[in-house]
């Protein structure tokens, strides 16, 4: 049965990952499954870090001692994501979700995510996980790992949870914005929902044809506006979420292939970096 994958950990991003799972959730009429993975823990950094160039006796009862506490360290994650894990069905729950099932892993965060997408409709995630919250600006690596490599769409949460009044199409006429279009004109999530397509390029013919082509095809029955603004796309798409209250913000993930991406930078990374609203990105 396709679902809603929630993907939580102890940052203060998991209320938001909740709240906007549970509004997936009553719109697509599908239940949630709400993901905790207890990270792999590096014993033989560890051990490297803490023995050092110390006698061999000392050093024995080191590594027992280090072993007792990896031990209780494992039960104490595990302890925490039950507790996190019993928040987070909580608040689904009231805030509507559909169903809600609870899943506690061991294991890599992004391998774990992938295995479980399989059968989702849509990957919620924070913008950043517990060892990057207070990361100002940036995006968790792993946020960025999975997005990447995943197949469903990704919705990134921000930290703060409004309820999506409005929809911000950034589109180029890409196959990755093509996809994301199609995801707009059939998708129940975004039922009812006004939108407006950005596009940052020059004012000609053929990119004001492409702007109405695309708001054509989401159907006369819904609010479409256009806005075509020459400019860098991440400035000029960033002004009209800011100006749009209420905006999730829908775009292509990733056009460029990775070796790209260091070079020049990417769209993607930087409305994620630094948009305050959701973003669901389409690959």
């Amino acid at each position: 049965m396709e679902h809603v994958l929630a993907c939580i950990d102890a940052s203060s991003y998991a209320d938001s990952v909740c709240d906007l799972s549970a509004w997936a959730s009553r719109r697509l009429q599908m239940p949630v499954e709400l993901l905790h993975v207890v990270q792999r823990s590096d014993a033989v950094a560890a051990r490297g870090d803490l023995s050092g160039a110390i006698g061999l006796g000392v050093k024995t009862s080191l590594m027992q001692e280090l072993v007792q506490l990896e031990a209780a360290d494992a039960k104490l994650k595990v302890e925490r994501g039950r507790l996190l894990l019993e928040a987070g069905e909580q608040r689904l729950r009231d805030g509507g979700a559909f169903d809600v099932r609870t899943l506690h892993r061991h294991g890599g965060i992004v391998e774990t995510i992938l295995e479980r997408e399989e059968g989702a409709r849509v990957v919620v995630i924070g913008k950043r996980g517990a060892s990057h919250e207070f990361a100002t600006g940036h995006i968790g690596s792993k946020i960025e790992r999975v997005v990447r490599a995943s197949t469903r769409p990704v919705l990134v949460a921000s930290r703060s949870y409004v309820e999506p009044q409005a929809l911000v199409f950034a589109y180029d006429a890409s196959p990755a914005a093509e996809r994301a279009l199609v995801r707009l004109v059939e998708s129940p999530l975004f039922n009812g929902l006004p939108v407006t397509i950005v596009m940052a390029d020059t004012e000609n013919e053929a990119h004001r044809r492409a702007l109405d082509d695309a708001a054509a095809r989401l159907g006369v029955e819904r609010e479409v506006t256009t806005t075509l603004e020459r400019g860098k796309p991440e400035a000029v798409i960033a002004r009209v979420v800011e100006q749009t209250p209420g905006a999730m913000l829908v775009m292509g993930a990733y056009g460029h292939s990775p070796i790209r991406t260091l070079i020049v930078g990417s769209t993607t990374t930087t409305m994620i970096r630094t948009v305050r609203v959701p973003v669901l990105l389409v690959r």
